[in-house]
């Protein structure tokens, strides 16, 4: 795990909790971000968790490769069974890179970064995590719980975290996740002490 040295302390530890170790495999094809959504409609998608559901709206007129992504992790079921495995009150949860056992998860090959698309890293969107290289965002995501303007292109390193979508139904459930108690396990600081899983991520028709 890298962390950023051009930020106060305090912003340096969040923004820790947003860099991931990379871990990618073979980029496997994509299928378009409209399959099965109808022409004209925001495509849709609930995560269902132990704590309650979550409906995410996504932007592909704004974040076209980000969303393609996300979409084809959910077809591919690979955030059922995930957890969200970091929780920062005042900040974000961050969730879809590993199981109840802290395993990583293969993931497909980094897309381009779209963070210079508009969207703001306000209260209740979702963006994706990323590496210090800008270009290194795979299958992990974050919902931003406040709004987190020092994460705006060009904040914090020149280069942003790219919002995609935002939670349409169930910032309650979100509210919940970001009160848990949490701790250290192994390397990795701010994990909530009881799991927190996605049982299932399902596009919605």
């Amino acid at each position: 795990m890298q962390n950023t040295s051009f930020m106060p302390r305090p912003l340096r530890r969040h923004l820790a909790s947003l860099l991931v170790a990379s871990a990618a495999v073979a980029l496997f094809p994509v299928a378009a971000w409209a399959q099965g959504t109808p022409a004209g409609e925001a495509p849709k998608v609930r995560l269902s968790t132990s704590m309650g559901d979550i409906v995410l709206e996504l932007y592909p007129d704004k974040s076209p490769k980000t969303v393609e992504n996300f979409l084809q992790y959910v077809r591919d079921k690979h955030y059922d069974g995930t957890v969200f495995h970091r929780v920062i009150n005042n900040f974000m949860i961050q969730g879809g890179g590993f199981n109840a056992d802290f395993q990583q998860k293969a993931t497909r090959a980094p897309i381009p970064l779209e963070a210079s698309n508009g969207l703001k890293n306000d209260r209740g969107t979702i963006a994706m995590a990323r590496t210090q290289n800008p270009n290194s965002a795979t299958a992990q995501f974050f919902i931003n719980v406040v709004d987190n303007a020092a994460l705006n292109a060009p904040n914090p390193d020149g280069h942003g975290y790219a919002v995609f979508g935002k939670v349409t139904a169930g910032m309650d459930v979100v509210d919940k996740i970001k009160l848990v108690p949490v701790g250290n396990q192994g390397m990795h600081q701010n994990v909530p002490k009881t799991p927190l899983t996605i049982l299932k991520a399902t596009l919605e028709k």
